[in-house]
């Protein structure tokens, strides 16, 4: 059972990669999501949509975090399930559930492990300002996101308190060996880069010859003063189209292969310490490529990342417990779903698991044939 969906649905994949053409688009979904809701409100008001003891969620809030979501996936070409919406809901009934069993430990907890979150969140996206800009692309803000957050991450310390979930040194140790795999960290370049668009952000259809051409000449000019001395970062803030990286003077987090368009990742990739690249063109536009540095693949040690072992070893364990537990909390709390259609979408998916589940049981061995008796 995941206590983060919320929180990483409402974040989008994938923004380094397209920083432009990912906000822009999000953004146009998110502005159509939020009219529209806003129209139902006007016309239906803000049922509640699922009720139990001690707590109600209505349309509203089980709103905000699809729609964020459904922009994310948006800018990515995706499609979200028809799943997803009841998938949402039922994460908010079970934050519900275990907030009213969290103790001011679990809240002082969870409040250190948002605080966290929410610092490693600002370096991702390098600076508030960029990480608001892409906040508000999906219809939120730094508060709404705050306060999910604190609020995922006290009934998850609720949660493990409850199950008794305990992970040792030695388990996350015993992990770290078996595992080596795990903790090689590939290569990273350190960049800044200056794009002119030749796409559309919103439609990603091509821009009109004649624009493409004035681009060009454009990205030319651009690339003579860089080359001859002028300030990159000073170049990018003034010229660069794209909005998540311009105000950071064209500067991306480090990246490993992979995680880029191809063009842009091999010029990258083939620059030394302070080069400046020729003009690279990709799907997007024009880029101009500024080598800051980069960091040799090597191992990662243990103690950087003894607390994420911890973190995964605890989630799989929570995994194998919180489904029975969680059961239990819904039925004492009485808990209905009011909308009919989401009561419907509920019952088809969790007969759904229900028979996964005996499948999975009918085709495991019996005990005496798994001893080899």
């Amino acid at each position: 059972m995941k206590l983060n969906l919320i929180l990483s649905a409402a974040l989008m994949a994938g923004v380094m990669a397209a920083p432009a053409a990912t906000e822009n688009a999000a953004a146009k979904a998110a502005g159509t999501n939020t009219s529209t809701e806003a129209a139902m409100t006007a016309l239906f008001g803000d049922p509640v949509v699922a009720s139990a003891a001690g707590f109600q969620i209505k349309r509203s809030e089980l709103d905000q975090v699809v729609s964020g979501a459904k922009a994310n996936a948006a800018a990515q070409g995706q499609q979200l399930p028809p799943e997803f919406e009841i998938g949402v809901l039922n994460q908010l009934v079970t934050i519900q559930l275990l907030l009213q069993k969290a103790t001011d430990a679990d809240r002082a907890a969870g409040q250190v492990d948002a605080d966290l979150q929410y610092t490693n969140l600002l370096k991702r996206f390098g600076s508030p300002e960029a990480f608001e800009r892409q906040l508000k692309a999906v219809g939120m803000t730094v508060g709404d996101l705050r306060a999910k957050a604190v609020q995922e991450a006290v009934a998850k310390a609720a949660l493990k308190r409850e199950l008794n979930i305990a992970v040792t040194e030695e388990d996350t140790k015993d992990y770290y060996t078996k595992h080596p795999a795990d903790f090689e960290q590939p290569e990273l370049a350190h960049v800044r880069h200056i794009l002119l668009m030749t796409m559309d952000p919103a439609t990603h259809t091509p821009l009109s010859t004649n624009t493409v051409a004035a681009k060009r000449k454009q990205a030319d000019d651009l690339l003579k003063r860089a080359k001859g001395g002028e300030d990159f970062a000073k170049l990018a803030k003034d010229f660069s189209e794209d909005p998540g990286s311009k105000e950071n003077g064209g500067e991306l987090p480090e990246f490993a292969r992979g995680q880029m368009v191809p063009e842009f990742e091999a010029a990258a990739f083939a620059l030394a310490k302070d080069q400046t690249s020729d003009i690279v063109t990709s799907a997007y536009g024009f880029h101009i490529i500024r080598m800051i540095g980069k960091t040799a693949a090597k191992k990662i040690e243990y103690a950087t990342v003894a607390a994420d072992i911890k973190e995964a070893l605890s989630r799989q364990k929570i995994s194998k417990l919180a489904p029975d537990f969680v059961k239990k909390l819904r039925a004492a709390a009485k808990l209905e779903i009011l909308d009919p259609a989401l009561k419907a979408l509920d019952e088809k998916v969790r007969a759904a698991q229900e028979a996964q589940e005996a499948a999975a049981s009918a085709a495991a061995p019996a005990p005496a044939a798994a001893a080899g008796k």
